[in-house]
């Protein structure tokens, strides 16, 4: 178990430490929602936590099997709907540069398929993941 604790700290920003290690960050409400944008705003912690889960897992698995995945780099696109306002698309497009055999690759894109973060979506939100070999 993993505890996040938040305070608003008013003007729409909230301030949230992650329990374990005490480290911070600040959300901000967007541009397009009475927010000015500062911060990441919580559904951007959504696009971010979905594109680092995606490397993350694909790294763990590179680690595993002995593959080096360093410059390895993602993109997610947040795209939100207007009505009800909520995440709509996600769009994943994973880069990975080097040279990898046809079983490293089928290794890596089902870790990026398993991601935990990816699965824990609601259906209703269209998160393709896209992986570009760059060799």
């Amino acid at each position: 178990m993993v505890t996040i604790q938040a305070t608003y700290d008013g003007d729409l920003c909230c301030v949230a430490s992650h329990g374990p290690s005490g480290a911070a960050l600040s959300t901000d409400a967007p541009k397009d929602n009475e927010g000015l944008g500062r911060y990441f705003s919580p559904t951007d912690l959504v696009a971010t936590a979905l594109g680092t889960c995606v490397l993350t897992t694909m790294a763990i698995v590179a680690r595993r099997n002995g593959i080096t995945f360093e410059g390895a780099s993602v993109t997610v696109e947040k795209h939100m709907n207007p009505t009800p306002r909520r995440i709509g698309r996600l769009p994943v497009e994973v880069n990975v540069p080097g040279t990898f055999s046809a079983d490293e690759k089928k290794k890596l894109e089902a870790a990026a398929h398993g991601c935990p973060v990816h699965k824990s979506l609601h259906p209703d939100i269209e998160a393709e993941i896209r992986i570009t070999w760059l060799s």
